[in-house]
């Protein structure tokens, strides 16, 4: 079985990202909007009829711009927590409310989806419930940690289980202190339950590599924190001081902010 991943967004403004088969697949968060993602998915061969859900890491508005249009006008099922499910219905910018789309799911229950055994697990974020997913399908094991501002023993144990690992290096600790934001904006950003910065990022994989792991696409990055070639670098190099080399044990890539990062394909 052929699998493909394409992340058509990645970023503080907008998140969204494809997993499937050549004949179907899955949407994990849709928050850009539903022109673009269907545009994208023509782009490489793709069409909305071939989703079979969304699922929902939390409720803040980059990644559920468009989950009231796929799940209400396009018949996609929308899974989530029931707690991610209220607040998703309480954004301001949900001008299509989810009903007949909701489905229900539940942390560290795992659940089929024709060929996907897909399980939510906890995540330290600050939306009103919070998940990763670990994705297993033909034997591979994908797992999304989109937003979180520390790593648990909980999201440990599901990084540690990934052959790919989607994982956010949300900011440069630098560029965040001397940046514009308001102090209360980057305290929440470094606190616990904020995002990850490069660093941080870097060394849990560092001090964690595992020979299954093949390749680690770094996600969400800031647009006024951090840019791409900074948070590979960051990785890059401390992987390297422990002495794992990008490119000969994992592949490493960083994930574009407003555009695809291209068709991965996995036999």
């Amino acid at each position: 079985m052929k699998i493909r991943f394409l992340s058509l967004a990645s970023g503080s403004s907008g998140n969204c990202y494809f997993l499937g088969t050549e004949q179907y697949g899955i949407l994990i968060d849709a928050g850009i909007g539903v022109r673009t993602i269907r545009k994208v998915l023509k782009e490489y061969g793709l069409s909305l009829s071939m989703i079979r859900a969304v699922l929902v890491t939390h409720d803040h508005a980059d990644h559920i711009k468009a989950v009231g249009n796929l799940g209400e006008k396009h018949g996609i099922p929308v899974y989530s927590t029931p707690e991610i499910h209220r607040g998703i219905n309480k954004s301001y910018c949900m001008t299509e409310k989810l009903s007949t789309s909701v489905r229900y799911l539940y942390k560290d229950t795992p659940f089929m989806l024709d060929d996907f055994r897909i399980t939510a697990f906890e995540v330290p974020h600050d939306g009103t419930d919070n998940v990763g997913y670990c994705i297993e399908v033909d034997g591979k094991v994908f797992s999304f940690l989109t937003d979180l501002g520390c790593i648990t023993p909980i999201a440990a144990q599901y990084i540690l289980k990934a052959n790919y690992l989607v994982i956010e290096a949300n900011y440069d600790e630098e560029m965040l202190k001397m940046g514009p934001y308001p102090f209360y904006l980057k305290q929440r950003i470094a606190g616990p339950n904020g995002h990850m910065c490069n660093r941080d990022t870097a060394e849990f994989l560092a001090e964690n590599m595992h020979e299954q792991l093949a390749h680690v696409w770094l996600c969400h990055l800031s647009k006024d924190n951090n840019h791409p070639e900074l948070a590979y670098k960051t990785v890059e190099l401390i992987l390297r001081s422990k002495g794992v080399l990008v490119g000969k044990d994992v592949q490493l890539t960083a994930l574009k902010r407003n555009t695809p990062t291209g068709m991965y394909e996995f036999e």
